[in-house]
């Protein structure tokens, strides 16, 4: 689609932009991935590690980490994950169905800090999603940054998101692609690693003053692969992650995702290490 054809006007944040579905495709019997296009025409700006709050109409809207690369602008991508009423019903929307974006919100991921090192990406669970768009912006930049690797894990294979599509970007040679899983069901089979995702991280070549980490991920993988980046000498500020915690209105007035003075929908959710080691909670 040209460029040409759209005509950009100043957009409230209060107001959803209107969007049609042009694919839905089930990644987990509880994760979908969703492709949007805008009914003007007009391309999706956001940074990577970005939300948007996405409404079903009649239910209510929810916030939703943005999947896809700004590099990619004419559509917009969310894994969403059905947990309460609103993800629930956008799971049952279907191709051609229409739903509103407001955003985008919130601090995205220092790309201009990965800028000439090399980037280690961690991802565990849900956060597949938000990393899937810093992963598409390095390959779509690949000549800004040094050697990209990508750590990903997950309970089981079969909660693996885009696990094909980062195989295919690693036998492509835009990414160096390993992961783990925390077990592997009877009958199922696996031939990758089994562990958790701090074993990927310890036998990984680093260089301290050149190497910069991004987590997105539970709560509970960030202390252990913390850990496990400092005893490589990574400094913290070169290590950035995501805290997409009880986020809800996106502008700083529910108070659902306060962390002592900070707010999760307008400090980050992408933080420096070096900003939140210190605040109770953060971690």
């Amino acid at each position: 689609m040209s460029a040409i054809a759209y005509e950009p006007v100043q957009e409230s944040i209060y107001r959803p932009v209107l969007c049609r579905l042009e694919s839905v495709v089930e990644l987990t019997p509880v994760q979908k991935h969703f492709r949007l296009v805008r009914l003007d025409g007009g391309p999706f700006i956001h940074h990577p590690g970005q939300f948007v709050q996405v409404s079903a109409f009649g239910v209510g809207e929810a916030p939703i980490s943005v999947a896809s690369s700004p590099t990619r602008p004419w559509h917009l991508d969310l894994g969403i994950r059905k947990v309460g009423a609103v993800t629930r019903a956008v799971h049952e929307l279907v191709a051609g169905d229409e739903i509103g974006i407001r955003g985008p919100f919130g601090v995205g991921f220092d790309v201009d800090a990965m800028r000439g090192k090399d980037v280690v990406l961690i991802a565990g669970g849900c956060g597949l999603a938000p990393m899937r768009a810093l992963v598409q912006y390095c390959e779509d930049r690949r000549e800004e940054f040094g050697r990209v690797t990508l750590l990903f894990g997950a309970k089981t294979p079969q909660d693996l998101l885009y696990r094909d599509e980062f195989f295919r970007s690693a036998r492509a040679g835009t990414l160096d692609c390993r992961c783990t899983v925390d077990r592997v069901p009877d009958g199922e089979a696996w031939e990758g690693s089994v562990g958790l995702i701090t074993e990927l991280v310890a036998p990984l070549p680093m260089v301290p003053g050149r190497t910069v980490a991004v987590m997105v991920g539970p709560p509970e993988m960030y202390r252990p692969v913390i850990a496990a980046l400092r005893a490589k000498g990574l400094d913290a500020a070169n290590i950035q992650l995501s805290l997409e915690r009880n986020m809800k209105c996106g502008i700083g007035k529910c108070g659902h995702c306060i962390i002592e003075h900070l707010y999760c929908c307008l400090d980050g959710p992408v933080f420096r290490l070096s900003e939140i080691f210190d605040v109770p909670g953060a971690l």
